[in-house]
């Protein structure tokens, strides 16, 4: 089994995306084995548990420093033994340290098209925020490899969604999830546990498919 371990810090509307496509039989040999979460009460939590998933909860407030925690949470991935750490939503930033313990097997789902709309300030409502401040007809969403710089890894899967008349950033928020997010997410997933994505001075490379 390709073991995949989430990091979410809220609702976990990605997260669920994944399970459905596990669930489904569009991930085979895929299997969520972790979910942890830097909030008690994140409702991803919950359907990990309605999901049969082990969910955790790694808090920086339960530290005394930043490096306790750094290391409590590299504890908590390595226990899982994951073949690839997904962020979904996870609004903490990433220790360097699990950065170096998983090259190129972090991944993270990003509501733009990146290079737009990312980097320090650019999370959650607030891209839709700014990308309709700035009036762009087309946003999306990234998935992309984590390194050590904000949103700046090598890029795997984007999709486009148009802009509407009207938007709101809550509306656009909702579009982007349903017709971009949901999709490649779990599709950068599948991808790279059948083995086709590779790096490359900095860009992916997605192999096709093996036939038979």
């Amino acid at each position: 089994m390709f073991r995949v371990a989430v990091l979410v810090s809220g609702g976990g509307t990605n997260l669920q995306a994944i399970i459905d496509r596990v669930k489904d039989g569009s991930l085979p040999g895929v299997g969520i084995v972790r979910v942890i979460s830097n909030n008690a009460g994140a409702y991803a939590l919950t359907r990990a548990k309605n999901a049969g998933i082990e969910g955790v909860t790694v808090s920086p407030k339960e530290y005394e420093t930043r490096e306790l925690f750094n290391k409590a949470l590299l504890r908590a991935v390595k226990e899982a033994s994951p073949d690839l750490i997904v962020l979904a939503g996870f609004l903490v930033t990433i220790p360097p340290e699990l950065i170096r313990e998983y090259p190129d097997r972090i991944i993270n789902i990003h509501p733009s098209l990146i290079p737009s709309f990312c980097g320090k300030g650019c999370y959650g409502l607030h891209v839709h925020e700014k990308a309709l401040a700035r009036g762009v007809k087309v946003t999306g969403a990234t998935v992309h490899f984590v390194n050590e710089g904000l949103d700046s890894g090598p890029i795997i899967l984007q999709k486009p969604v148009a802009v509407e008349d009207g938007d709101t950033p809550e509306i656009l928020q909702k579009r982007v999830m349903e017709q971009a997010e949901w999709i490649i997410l779990p599709r950068a997933i599948g991808l790279i546990a059948e083995g086709r994505v590779s790096v490359e001075n900095g860009i992916t490379h997605i192999a096709p498919k093996k036939q038979g």
